[in-house]
């Protein structure tokens, strides 16, 4: 299986996880009350420059980008147009700042740091009927998914160029269909192996690490 984390030995990559998590957390909900497009701005150059400091190659960060360009530029221009343009371009900022610091957390993160990081952060939710064995089973299966939907969606593409069907929405059909044919299978394997009963998954060896 096909994994984001891209190695290193950066102050980035260094960080303790749940510092990332909590940062992501912190800043991401404080973009979403700035209305001022120059911190705005410099935020989102904090961001970037964080990028360059962990030594991403920019190959890897377009490729977890523009999965959702399109439905962010969709959105920045339904935003203009209904709206106004000031608003559309904090929009705009907001969610590039957002994603991005996400998706720093992917390619510096192991998925096995993150897992073990949300599940020790929901540990007290325990006495609320809260299973932290299976939230970090859910994580790591999104991202187990991520390049898998991925793969999927450049085989669709493809698939539709080499039948001269132009670029469209069109792909979309068949990639949804496959996707749900995949979720399917996934829950049968789970099911076997007894995810969902009483017993942890971990405990029957269901754990999925990235």
């Amino acid at each position: 299986m096909l994994s984001l984390y891209q190695p290193g030995t950066s102050p980035v990559h260094r960080c303790p996880a749940w510092v990332k998590l909590l940062a992501m957390l912190v800043l991401g909900t404080a973009a979403f009350f700035l209305t001022d497009l120059r911190v705005l701005g410099a935020g989102l150059a904090v961001v970037i420059g964080a990028y360059a400091v962990a030594r991403i190659p920019i190959a890897a960060a377009w490729k977890l980008l523009r999965g959702v360009l399109v439905m962010l530029v969709i959105v920045v221009l339904a935003q203009g147009l209904l709206g106004d343009w000031p608003t559309a371009a904090q929009v705009g900022i907001r969610l590039l700042l957002v994603i991005g610091l996400a998706n720093l957390i992917t390619l510096t993160t192991t998925q096995t740091a993150i897992v073990d990081t949300v599940e020790r952060i929901a540990t007290p939710l325990r006495v609320f009927g809260v299973r932290p064995d299976r939230i970090g089973l859910l994580i790591a299966l999104v991202f187990r998914f991520i390049p898998v939907i991925a793969t999927e969606a450049a085989r669709v593409r493809e698939a539709h160029e080499a039948r001269g069907v132009r670029p469209g929405l069109s792909y979309l059909a068949p990639l949804v269909i496959r996707t749900l044919r995949m979720a399917d299978g996934l829950g049968e394997a789970l099911e076997v192996r007894g995810v969902g009963e009483d017993d942890p998954p971990r405990r029957r060896g269901a754990r999925v690490r990235g």
